[in-house]
């Protein structure tokens, strides 16, 4: 069985804020958990406690109640906390530095030595695209420039996991299928990559697993095959020689069809029990199945789908 470099059970955090210290339930409950070696993505609607769950882990937090384990000790080990690299959502640089000069006190705070550090940084500048931009202070960087030098900080150390608060804020198209690329990469090399993203398609791209978390509360968690399962949705049916009289036998069940230019006949269904009525149909009527095609439920549909069923 694969290692759970990540878990969390029964994860809650309550904030009082204001003056008149009002109880904010941010976590209720949070419980999933992350293998090692999967790019595994944290999704849910903006308030839903992405941040504060991994505030929780990395240990900037401490759970009211319930635990989380990271590298199999408790959140916020010093120990644990050496096999992680971290880019949080909104990172703050000391601006005056150069990109050398913040790589290299990022490597120090990790411990490395004056060669390492000086060789660490310069490849990872260059990997994330900013070996052009060595002589320019931080204060002068974009946003994506930015984003790019805190994926290079969180890689300094040679983390065994990533963890990543929407890394893909402020990239162009370009960075962001550079920065893809790299998650890749690091899962290649054995890597753990866990992820919260507003970006569902770089999600469905990357992902072996996800979970979904609304109001405080993981809704769903599984592989993508498993969460975007087919059964229950639209299937097509193509098929060839139909005749007038399956025609009619289709149109006598309320069957939606229609024929294509070459002549093939669609017929569009939903669930396993209609296509099997359709294919008996088919073939006591001498047509040929051209092909059965399910259309799977895109993430993008099933975050809202879960996001309104939970009350948002």
């Amino acid at each position: 069985m694969p290692r759970e470099v990540i878990q969390t059970v029964d994860l809650a955090k309550t904030f009082r804020l204001g003056f008149r210290r009002k109880k904010v339930e941010a976590l209720r409950g949070v419980t999933f958990k992350v293998n090692e070696g999967e790019i595994f993505g944290f999704l849910g609607p903006n308030g839903a406690g992405k941040t504060t769950t991994i505030k929780v882990i990395v240990g900037l937090l401490r759970p009211t109640t319930g635990r989380a384990l990271l590298m199999g000790q408790p959140a916020g080990e010093i120990e644990a906390r050496r096999h992680v690299g971290y880019l949080p959502e909104s990172p703050y640089f000391y601006d005056h530095l150069l990109p050398e000069e913040f790589m290299d006190l990022c490597g120090r705070l990790r411990g490395l030595g004056r060669s390492t550090r000086a060789k660490r940084g310069k490849e990872l500048l260059e990997l994330v695209g900013l070996g052009k931009a060595l002589d320019r202070p931080l204060r002068k960087f974009s946003k994506g420039m930015l984003q790019r030098i805190g994926l290079a900080q969180s890689l300094v150390g040679d983390p065994d996991v990533l963890i990543l608060d929407e890394p893909m804020t402020g990239l162009d198209p370009v960075g962001r299928m550079e920065v893809r690329d790299l998650i890749l990469d690091l899962r290649r090399q054995g890597k753990t990559v866990f992820f919260s993203s507003h970006i569902l398609t770089d999600v469905e791209t990357l992902c072996d697993r996800v979970a979904i978390v609304n109001k405080g509360r993981v809704v769903d968690e599984g592989s993508l095959e498993e969460l975007l399962e087919p059964s229950g949705l639209l299937v097509d049916i193509e098929l060839e020689g139909a005749s007038n009289e399956l025609e009619a036998a289709l149109t006598e069940q309320e069957l939606e069809f229609d024929r294509s230019e070459d002549q093939h006949l669609k017929v569009t269904v939903t669930g396993q029990q209609s296509v099997d009525d359709v294919l008996r149909l088919a073939l006591d009527h001498d047509a040929r199945v051209h092909a059965v095609i399910p259309r799977r439920e895109s993430l993008e549909t099933l975050f809202v789908r879960k996001a309104l069923k939970s009350g948002t």
